[in-house]
């Protein structure tokens, strides 16, 4: 399964990330976390990103694109992967496709997860990341790190949160900003290759993932269909019409005449043939028979008289 979840910030892209990767054993690839490792690790383009950066520019598509291919050639992520982030705007999104390609890895789905704005506004807000393990939480959820139940699997003790200055409430609505005009055309760029599933995000945790399960379960989206149209026009206009059959020999006309179309031998009336028949018997008939004698003349009266008086 190799999906993108596609939505504005504060989403709620992160928390299903996380279960997805639970659910079905593929990683979660997110380009900040990938940006962050390849500069702690001092790699070629982790190093580049980080030049960029203190350089106060934005991070090179083509570094990035680098670090997800390096990233998608590990062991986990040849089942699959969870794409979030990434891509932001159709350029990034053409340049994923083409390399996803190239790889031999398509994309299966992506995912739109819907949110208003006003709860967007208040997640963002709410947000809280702790500083040893980069997990993000949220203070209106409840968190089993707020309760001090969950620990930080890095240092085993509770987790260090903090707010970062990007979530502050200033600054939510330029980064929705920024979403509504870079990020939201991408949805009708997945909606016409077929790809797009949209859900409604908001509401419980667990319904959302079912709402997100139920999803990633259909098979493509309708608008997908257009393709599959195209398929199968291609493949009725590869097929041969069958020839028409020719008639047999024994039904083919006499030389130099025409035979009759079935159609005029069909519209003939039955009665001229019953009457025919009925005249071939009838003069059979009377063939067969002898031919009576006729009855002797009488002779007129007057002759008879003078007869008895000769």
């Amino acid at each position: 399964m190799r999906i993108v979840l596609l939505g504005a910030p504060g989403s709620g892209k992160g928390t299903q990330s996380q279960r997805l990767v639970q659910h079905h054993g593929i990683p979660q690839i997110s380009t900040g976390d990938l940006l962050r490792a390849a500069r702690a690790n001092g790699t070629p383009l982790g190093l580049r990103a980080q030049a960029a950066m203190d350089a106060g520019k934005l991070v090179d598509d083509e570094i990035v694109l680098g670090i997800i291919r390096e990233r998608l050639a590990e062991p986990d992520a040849q089942r699959g992967f969870i794409l979030d982030g990434f891509p932001r705007n159709i350029a990034q999104a053409q340049a994923l496709d083409a390399m996803l390609r190239e790889l031999g890895q398509p994309l299966d789905a992506v995912i739109e997860m819907q949110v208003e704005y006003d709860e967007l506004t208040r997640r963002i807000s709410g947000r809280r990341t702790c500083s040893d393990c980069d997990r993000v939480f949220n203070t209106f959820g409840g968190t089993a790190a707020q309760s001090g139940a969950d620990l930080c699997p890095k240092t085993g003790a509770p987790h260090r949160l903090f707010q970062r200055p990007d979530d502050d409430e200033a600054t939510v609505a330029q980064r929705l900003r920024v979403y509504e005009e870079k990020t939201r055309p991408l949805v009708e760029f997945y909606r016409s290759q077929g790809l797009l599933r949209s859900i409604n995000a908001q509401g419980d945790v667990d319904a959302v993932t079912a709402r997100l399960e139920a999803a990633l379960a259909r098979g493509k989206a309708p608008a997908s269909s257009s393709a599959k149209v195209q398929v199968r026009k291609k493949a009725a206009a590869g097929k041969k019409v069958p020839a028409a059959k020719k008639a047999p020999p024994k039904r083919q006309a006499a030389a130099g005449k025409k035979a009759p179309s079935r159609k005029k031998a069909a519209a003939r009336p039955k009665r001229p043939m019953a009457i025919r028949k009925a005249r071939r018997k009838m003069a059979a008939r009377k063939a067969s028979r002898k031919p009576a004698r006729k009855p002797a003349r009488k002779p007129a009266r007057g002759k008879a008289r003078a007869r008895r008086h000769r």
